[in-house]
Formats: C-alpha cells, sequence, structure tokens
C-alpha cells in the first residue's frame, strides 16, 4: 500500500504527467468547438522539471506515471523522457496513453528506453467516420501503430473506445468482435460531458446490450494494471472487455491518482478546478521537502467524488488536462 492517503483514507500512487497541450488530432469530445489557446511554450514544463516533480511524488510513495498530453508523442524527443524517469527510485511502471498516430515509428524505442505498455484510443474501425470524430484521416497509421506496440512488447495493448450516441455506437459489436476474435484487449468508456454540447452519453448498461449477441461475458481479472475498469472475457479467448464508467458507476470511491498537467499545476481531480501551481516553484529552486509537501497538501484537497451528475464541469478542455 502506498504511503501516501487523502482525507478519505484512499491511498494514493498513481500520478498521470501531461507532457503537451498539442495534439495531432481533434477529436470532438475532446477539444472545444470553439477552439483555445495553446500554451506558451515557456510554460510547459521541460523534462527535467517533470522528473524532479516525480521524484518528489516517488519519495512520498508514487510507484506509477503514466503521460499523456494531448498527444504525447506530439512532443519531441519523449523517449528521453521514458529514460530520466524509469531511472527514478521508486517508479515501477511508466505507461502512455496514445492516439497511436505516431507510435508506429516509437514503440521499439520506447519500450527500450523503458515504457512497460500503452493505451490507445481508437473511437472508429470505419475510416470516414474515424475522420469525422477526429477531424484527420488516420485510421491506418493507429492500425500499424497497434501492431507495432504489440510488436514491442508494450503488452497489454489497450484500446480504448469512448461511446457516443449516435455517432460510434453502433461499432460497440465490432469492438468487440475483435476481442474475441483478435485477442485484443477493449475498453469501452462512458463519456465524460466537459462541456454543454458534449455528444451523448451512452451508459455502460447500453453498451453491454449490444455486446450480447456475441455471447456471455463472464468476469475475470485485469490483464494488469490498476485503473477504475471491470474486466470481462468471453470464454476460451485471450481478449479481455472492460467498461469504464465514470458517470452510471461512481467510481470515485477508488481513485487513486493526482494529475500534472503540461503547465506544472498539480490536479487533485480531473473534473475538478481547484488546482496548485508548481511550475514558479520549480523555477525559484523549491527544495524537494517544499515539493513534497505541496504533493502532500493537493492529495489532503482530494473531493469524495466529481460532480458532473449536477452538471459541474471542468473549465479546461481534456487535451489541456490530460485525462
Amino acid at each position: 500500500m502506498s504511503g501516501l492517503s487523502d482525507s478519505f483514507q484512499r491511498p494514493i500512487n498513481y500520478l498521470r504527467v501531461s507532457v503537451t497541450d498539442r495534439c495531432n488530432l481533434r477529436c470532438v469530445y475532446c477539444l472545444p468547438s470553439e477552439g483555445f489557446s495553446l500554451l506558451p511554450r515557456a510554460e510547459i514544463l521541460s523534462f527535467e522539471e517533470i522528473r524532479t516533480v516525480v521524484q518528489a511524488a516517488a519519495d512520498l510513495g508514487i510507484t506509477k506515471v503514466r503521460l499523456s498530453g494531448g498527444e504525447p508523442l506530439a512532443r519531441a524527443g519523449l523517449v528521453n523522457l521514458v529514460q530520466l524517469l524509469s531511472k527514478l527510485k521508486g517508479i515501477e511502471e511508466i505507461s502512455m496513453t496514445t492516439n497511436g498516430v505516431l507510435l508506429e515509428a516509437h514503440a521499439a524505442e520506447l519500450k527500450q528506453a523503458g515504457l512497460r505498455r500503452v493505451n490507445i484510443s481508437l473511437d472508429s474501425l470505419d475510416p470516414k467516420r474515424y475522420e469525422s470524430i477526429t477531424g484527420f484521416d488516420k485510421l491506418e497509421e493507429v492500425l500499424r501503430g497497434i501492431r507495432a506496440a504489440q510488436e514491442a512488447d508494450l503488452k497489454p495493448v489497450k484500446i480504448n473506445m469512448v461511446v457516443m450516441g449516435g455517432i460510434n455506437d453502433d461499432e460497440v459489436i465490432n469492438f468487440g468482435r475483435l476481442s474475441r476474435e483478435e485477442g485484443w484487449h477493449v475498453r469501452f468508456i462512458e463519456l465524460m460531458p466537459f462541456a454543454a454540447d458534449s455528444p451523448r452519453f451512452v451508459p455502460i448498461g447500453d453498451i453491454q446490450q449490444r455486446l450480447a449477441p456475441l455471447g456471455k461475458l463472464e468476469p475475470c481479472s485485469p490483464p494488469t494494471g490498476g485503473g477504475p475498469a471491470k474486466y470481462y472475457r468471453f470464454s476460451v479467448t485471450a481478449g479481455t472487455i472492460g467498461f469504464i464508467a465514470p458517470m452510471s458507476e461512481h467510481f470515485c470511491i477508488r481513485c487513486n491518482r493526482l494529475r500534472l498537467t503540461a503547465d506544472g499545476k498539480l490536479l487533485p481531480c480531473l473534473m475538478s478546478d481547484t488546482k496548485i501551481d508548481l511550475l514558479p516553484l520549480i523555477r525559484k529552486a523549491a527544495s524537494r521537502q517544499q515539493l513534497k509537501n505541496i504533493i502532500k497538501k493537493a492529495v489532503a484537497a482530494k473531493p469524495m467524488g466529481h460532480q458532473l451528475q449536477e452538471g459541474v464541469h471542468s473549465h479546461r478542455p481534456m487535451t489541456q488536462i490530460g485525462g
């Protein structure tokens, strides 16, 4: 168990680090329709500054780090950051969430640098629909990235599908087939409405009904790692089906994470606007103990749960938070 716990006695051992707010896609649920201003590059943490924060967090009991964005591979030299973090005492696992577009070219070197596994966001298997959701015709690049990750042993490769009513919910069964027939580890995620004009939310119960023609789902252990998903599999298959239900099955009681944004804000909760700005302190050469005290303060500020059901949304787009 982690040595770091919040005021609700939840152990905190997981830090998600957004390395950039830049992305090479424009997914409909991630970026606001009215657009947003990119962070000035001078305000984005350097790799060495990220390492400083992660080491202080590791001293307190953080053992897992997940890199995200924006799109993390949109930041040049990401392999160097993985190498830096993999050498830190106390960090047991480094993983990454990516859209997969650039993964083919980097999978092998990321594995060699110390990356353990990847989650790949993929919301459609149809090229035209994929382009409609993301703004770009990049489906083939993503599929090649998935194969490259598998070949590089960044396993298990988990495929994250955000299910959106009237947009891609009819493809749930196609993703389910890939789990049953190809051994994919597919995770269906309920849409978290970051804005009033977000696509329509589809509850996990409806998603499960769409999978029923493929056979009975049996509860199973996760392929690896922690997190909020509940896992199942079709009988006699290597793949798994995960369900992540932030809306219909509130899982905040099991939350074990903090988030560090690309511009140095510590977020106790994904959906809260509470944040602690580390950047000025880091650039004034704050001591490791000072950083540890601030991390403890962020942990103490973690709320019991999000307030999405009450219509409370974050004022930052997902691409600036890191998911």
